[in-house]
């Protein structure tokens, strides 16, 4: 009976222990970004997605990939502080690409509560002699 007794009162802290964990949150201001029209001549724009831990641990973003590589993400690489900011600078390049309408996905993996998630980017690339 003391063996039993013993066995529920470490169950019962050890599910006490486990959900006391603390964890980050990420929260993005936006999760997607138009860049609106843009002509070939100048086929590189850049925008950059703002996000805050709003969490109780740090947030690290251990990786960010692209759906493409005409689109680069670049991201703040050090742990990122309960209640402090951090971007994903994210570069397209349509050099090379057929003008018209594009949509691009980063996919983020983090040690957030939500570990993957997804930001955005879409345009229009106008051809070079249009007008």
């Amino acid at each position: 009976m003391k063996k039993i007794l013993f066995l529920v009162t470490m169950l019962a802290i050890g599910i006490s222990y486990a959900s006391a964990q603390k964890s980050a949150e990420i929260k993005f201001d936006q999760t997607t970004h138009n860049f609106g029209t843009f002509s070939e001549n100048s086929p590189v724009v850049t925008c950059v997605f703002t996000f805050s831990n709003s969490g109780d641990a740090p947030l690290v973003i251990n990786q960010a990939v692209a759906s493409c590589g005409c689109t680069v993400p670049d991201y703040t690489k050090e742990p990122i502080m309960p209640g402090q900011k951090g971007t994903i600078k994210v570069t397209y390049n349509g050099t090379g690409k057929y003008p018209g309408h594009f949509k691009k996905s980063i996919t983020l993996r983090t040690n957030a509560k939500t570990e993957m998630m997804r930001l955005y980017i879409e345009g229009d690339m106008t051809a070079k002699d249009a007008k």
